[in-house]
Parts: structure tokens; C-alpha cells; sequence
């Protein structure tokens, strides 16, 4: 499980990983740059311009060890990933499932309840650690607004419903989230979420965690016999992993919203980490890549005690252990889906 903590991050633009006996090579301007023996990566994730010999993509298959290259702001490109080792009978399962709207509903149900709740607990600690720099009142409204929806959400309903429900919420959540923000209020000024491309600096952060924690997600489903790309709330598109993305709902604004508001707010990323392009993309220098991925890989260290199976660990682990739990809910050794609450 530890392999959640060992992935590789290549961001220099110009890279070229290879294979070389037992090891990955990382060669920038014809020097090797970084060598690492392949037992200890559980991933490679390239950014951009980088490039990877034929021979070290089938090592990394042999070594189940995932590859995935993404765009220079993090846009999810390919993945390459050996022989599907899971089990065919829990992913039978699945399938089952995904095709039956009550077990469909059952799951969706209890994601967004994690997601809702999750963005509640957030302007939450909000309140109670920044009263004094934030506008009280907007977030109070938020968050009974928030409460109200938990409430109707806990009634049958269609699955239409439940997903117009989650983009209120949503709207609500983001709508209060600059207030957020407390310090580099100029650089950093939030007006709506945006992707595909970013629009400014507060975006970029954000759509670059997700990507990096989706990236961690997929691999937990995938090491348990789950079929990422077959989900409940997010359904079947070519090239979308849907059950990756259910399970990213229950730690967004825990994890990678939290950890892009204290980025902000302690300076560690400044405005001239960002450029925009002439299409209005922005993207993160270098440089500012490089610290937000030591922060979210620092962060993945932290410990904390899972609310269901009231044990610490680390929380680069909860991606798995989530994994995991949903496995044996769609195998009949759960009544529910225990969705993750932060506290």
C-alpha cells in the first residue's frame, strides 16, 4: 500500500525516462539526472514534453507499476498499465450494478453525501479558524443551504435529481469560496470554477491537484479489481475513468481544496508562479509545479484516523482503503458504502 506514497513526478520539459538494468533513468539534456530502483515507485506520472523509451513502458507494465502522461497544466493524456490482474467476479459485479438504477442510486447517494458533507466541514474550519477575515454572514447561509440539501438528499429520488442537487451545492460552495481566501487576495481572486483550460491562478491549482489525486484514485481501484472506468454518479464515456471520479468526489475540498487555500494563504506559491497564455490558459512555471507536488506529496504523509474503521494511517492511504471498502460493499460483505467524512 505503500506504493501510493512512491510516485515519481517528471515535470523538467525535455526529460527522457529509460530503462537501465533494475532502474528508471531520468535524463535532462543528454545527463542522467535521476536514477531509481523500480521496486520503489508505485507510479510515474510525465508532465508535458517528456518522453519515455518503448523498453521502460514494458518494464513498468511487468513491475505493475502505472504510467500516465498529462499535459503540461495536468490534462489527463494516456496511461500505459500491464495484464488487468483483478478480479473478474467483483468487476462482474460492478457492471451489474452500474446497470441497476437502485444499486446506482444507493452508491451516488452516499458519494455525494461524503462530497457535500466534506464541503460543509471545510467552511466549517473556515469559520472557526478565520472569523475575523471572512464575511460570517455569506458563509452561514452556505452552509445551512448545505445542511438543507444532506437533508432532501437522504429521500428517493431519480438520479437526475440527486445530480441537480450536487451542481446547487456546488454553486453554492464555490460561490462563497473566495471568502476563502485571506491573504494575496489581489493575485489570487476566485470568481468561478473553470477547466479545460484554467483561467487564472486559483483554477490552475485546483485542476492540477484533482488531476494528481485522480491519478492516486485510479490506481487504488485498480490494485482491488475495479474497473476505474465504470462508475455510478459519473456514467460510461469513452476515455472518462467514471468510478475514479466518484470515489475523487469524497476528497476534493478536503484534500486538494484545503491544501490549495493554505498554498495561497501561507504565500507558498506566489502570482509570478503563473503564466497566461495568449488563449487565456494559465499555466504553473517549473517551479511552482515542483512545490505544489511536494506539498501534496508532504501532505499524503500526514496521519489521520479513518472515520469508519477508527484507525490512524496515512492519508495517501485513504484512496486504497476507500478502494477497498467499496470492493467488499459490491461483493455483499458490507450493507453500505462507508463514504469517507472529514472531520
Amino acid at each position: 500500500m505503500k506504493k501510493h506514497l512512491n510516485t515519481l513526478f517528471v515535470t523538467t520539459q525535455g526529460s527522457y525516462l529509460a530503462k537501465e538494468g533494475e532502474t528508471v533513468v531520468v535524463k535532462t539534456d543528454g545527463k542522467v539526472a535521476l536514477q531509481i530502483p523500480i521496486h520503489t515507485l508505485g507510479g510515474i506520472v510525465c508532465f508535458g514534453q517528456v518522453s519515455c523509451s518503448p523498453y521502460l513502458m514494458g518494464f513498468c507494465a511487468e513491475r505493475d507499476v502505472a504510467l500516465s502522461f498529462l499535459s503540461e497544466h495536468g490534462r489527463f493524456l494516456a496511461r500505459v498499465q500491464g495484464p488487468v490482474s483483478g478480479n473478474v467476479l467483483l468487476r462482474r459485479e460492478q457492471y451489474r450494478w452500474a446497470d441497476d438504477p437502485k444499486k446506482t442510486s444507493e452508491i451516488t447517494r452516499a458519494v455525494l453525501f461524503g462530497k457535500i458533507a466534506n464541503s460543509r466541514a471545510v467552511l466549517q474550519r473556515a469559520l472557526r479558524d478565520h472569523a475575523d477575515k471572512i464575511n460570517i454572514s455569506e458563509l452561514q447561509v452556505a452552509l445551512m443551504r448545505l445542511g438543507e440539501i444532506l437533508v432532501l438528499l437522504r429521500q428517493n429520488m431519480p438520479l437526475e435529481q440527486m445530480r441537480g442537487y450536487e451542481g446547487e451545492a456546488a454553486r453554492i460552495y464555490f460561490g462563497v469560496f473566495d471568502h476563502l481566501i485571506t491573504s494575496q487576495k489581489d493575485a489570487f481572486c476566485f470568481k468561478e470554477r473553470n477547466r479545460r483550460p484554467p483561467l487564472d491562478p486559483v483554477n490552475c491549482l485546483l485542476s492540477f491537484l484533482y488531476t494528481l489525486m485522480l491519478h492516486d484514485v485510479r490506481s487504488a481501484l485498480e490494485s482491488v479489481g475495479l474497473d476505474p472506468a465504470v462508475g455510478f454518479l459519473h456514467r460510461d464515456r469513452p476515455g472518462r475513468p467514471g468510478l475514479a471520479l466518484d470515489m475523487l468526489e469524497e476528497f476534493r475540498h478536503v484534500l486538494a481544496d484545503r491544501l490549495a487555500l493554505s498554498l495561497i494563504n501561507l504565500g507558498q506559491v506566489r502570482n509570478t508562479g503563473f503564466k497566461k497564455r495568449e488563449t487565456g490558459a494559465v499555466l504553473m512555471t517549473d517551479e511552482t509545479r515542483k512545490a505544489v507536488l511536494v506539498a501534496y506529496q508532504k501532505r499524503k504523509q500526514d496521519e489521520i484516523e479513518h472515520p469508519f474503521l477508527k484507525e490512524k494511517m496515512m492519508v495517501g492511504l485513504l484512496f486504497h482503503i476507500q478502494a477497498l471498502l467499496l470492493a467488499r460493499f459490491i461483493r455483499g460483505d458490507l450493507d453500505g458504502y462507508p463514504v469517507f467524512f472529514w472531520r
